[in-house]
């Protein structure tokens, strides 16, 4: 991989991440590398009731063995649940709480502090407040499918690299 390369693939894919775009890319056409992210929106609304400037999203993303994602903080309050794989999730400012169980009897898993990282495992949701700051990775051999539901200020960012 050539140095523009490796420089320039993670740029372009925060700036995917956090347009909310499914990214993927090659250096050439015989060169084609695998899509590491993809997000799929499933659902929306806008101007849900109780929420008119806000827009509450449904998604699916895929993190392929080996991505990451870079530095990010969402606008709203989202909630990941995980589908399938095991997403290694380091909080770098707040605080979030894993947990596991539906969401009228949860069980909390752990509460991950600034600093601290964690394992979530199918069935791990964590909910992440605007402006908490954390990074991702799969450092698996399988995908990780996240379920995401998103309430955001209608026309923001699905994240924002810090």
């Amino acid at each position: 991989m050539t140095l523009a390369k490796t420089v320039l693939v993670p740029v372009a894919a925060v700036a995917l991440v956090a347009s909310g775009v499914g990214m993927g890319w090659s250096a050439a056409a015989d060169d084609p590398e695998p899509v590491v992210v993809v997000r799929e929106l499933l659902a929306q609304d806008v101007a849900p009731r109780g929420a008119p400037d806000r827009t509450l999203g449904l998604n699916r993303v895929t993190v392929m063995p080996g991505a990451r994602l870079a530095s990010h903080h969402h606008p709203g309050t989202q909630i990941a649940y995980v589908e399938s794989g095991v997403l290694t999730y380091t909080v770098e400012t707040s605080s979030a709480v894993v947990r596991t169980g539906p969401s009228d009897r949860p069980r909390v898993v752990r509460r991950v502090k600034a600093g601290q990282t964690a394992r979530l495992r199918p069935g791990h949701w964590i909910v992440e407040q605007p402006r908490m700051t954390h990074h991702a990775a799969n450092r698996g051999t399988t995908p990780v499918v996240l379920y995401i539901s998103t309430l955001f200020r209608t026309g923001a960012p699905a994240a924002i690299p810090d």
